[in-house]
């Protein structure tokens, strides 16, 4: 018997929040509707589940990350189509490298010092390893060695004694590699032993010796923000033309020698550059605002040119990039072309500035 002795159905048992939340599952699986048990006495018919809730609101959330990291993803690869860097990889090596400039030019110099000489060891090496694969024979010991020495002169000695350093090196450079060339009696021609001569000074002056300057400039009062402000100065330049090159640039610059670079990526490296050297005029250097002006353009055309000049050295040797030892970046010397020319009006122009500055 299926009734009560009264003649009604003994009314269903209630269901549990699982069983209530199986049963919809299962509908929405098979498109009939779930059967509508009583509520339980204690839980109001009209409550939400909260643990539904939550699941309904994660879900929904994991796929807006989804679609958002799919999204960047499709830029990322257009990107990384058009300038072969992985944007995401250049950035977090950027910030890294960043931060670890701006700690130790607020806190500790010596370590930027350290810094400095660890980036113009590396920057040899490419630079070196790079030549050496065109044909041209560099003596990398006695480069390295010379090299760290004139680091180590411009931070701890004076200036005067920093160009003797300089000039003794350039010295030595030039009779290590002609003795080594008498010793190896290989048949080599004059034309090409001197091309080897003139290549590593060269070597010695770009990296070396321009990073020397910029301890220099560390070394005077309130350098660390001259040394800040310039290498913000360069890297806005570099900013600046990258994103105004992706978005608008149609035009080229130098085909021959850097075809990715546009007129347009040039605008937007000048704008860049001058809004960057008027805030930290401003704000920083406490100078006038032309001061600022002057600041921005000088290190602009220093950083163009240095680096329109690495990518001609880099056609020339027939290598896309220097090394590839930061990812997303390529080589040291790849990061390191517009600041290291950028020293030079950096340091002429603290010292014609300096007078101006206030407290």
């Amino acid at each position: 018997m299926s009734e009560t002795a009264g003649g009604e159905s003994p009314a269903p048992s209630p269901m549990t929040r699982r069983e209530a939340a199986r049963a919809r599952r299962e509908a929405a699986v098979t498109g009939v509707d779930a059967p509508v048990a009583p509520t339980p006495a204690h839980v109001p018919p009209s409550a939400p589940l909260p643990h539904e809730a939550m699941r309904a609101a994660r879900t929904e959330f994991e796929s807006q990350v989804a679609q958002a990291r799919e999204h960047f993803e499709q830029a990322n690869e257009r990107i990384k189509q058009r300038t072969g860097r992985d944007l995401i990889v250049a950035i977090l090596i950027g910030i890294a490298i960043g931060a670890v400039v701006l700690s130790s030019l607020i806190f500790l110099k010596w370590i930027f010092v350290l810094f400095a000489l660890a980036a113009s060891i590396l920057g040899t090496v490419e630079l070196a390893r790079a030549l050496q694969v065109g044909g041209r024979r560099v003596d990398l010991v006695p480069q390295l060695m010379l090299g760290s020495a004139l680091i180590v002169a411009a931070a701890t000695l004076g200036d005067a004694l920093m160009w003797v350093t300089l000039f003794s090196s350039v010295a030595i450079i030039v009779v290590w590699r002609l003795i080594a060339q008498m010793i190896a009696k290989d048949g080599r021609t004059y034309g090409d032993v001197l091309r080897d001569v003139v290549v590593g000074v060269f070597l010695q002056l770009y990296v070396p010796f321009l990073a020397s300057l910029c301890v220099v400039l560390l070394r005077q009062e309130q350098g660390e923000y001259w040394v800040l402000a310039f290498i913000i100065v360069a890297v806005a330049t570099d900013t600046g033309a990258y994103a105004a090159g992706i978005s608008f640039g149609k035009h080229p610059m130098a085909p021959r020698i850097s075809p990715k670079k546009t007129w347009e990526g040039f605008a937007g490296a000048v704008l860049a550059a001058i809004l960057a050297g008027l805030l930290l005029a401003l704000f920083m250097l406490h100078l006038p605002l032309w001061c600022g002006v002057v600041l921005g353009v000088a290190v602009l055309a220093a950083a163009t040119i240095g680096d329109l000049g690495e990518s001609m050295l880099k056609r020339d040797l027939g290598i896309k990039d220097m090394s590839s030892w930061l990812p997303g970046h390529g080589g040291v010397l790849d990061r390191l072309d517009s600041i290291l020319l950028s020293t030079v009006p950096a340091l002429a122009l603290y010292y014609f500035f300096s007078p101006l500055m206030t407290s």
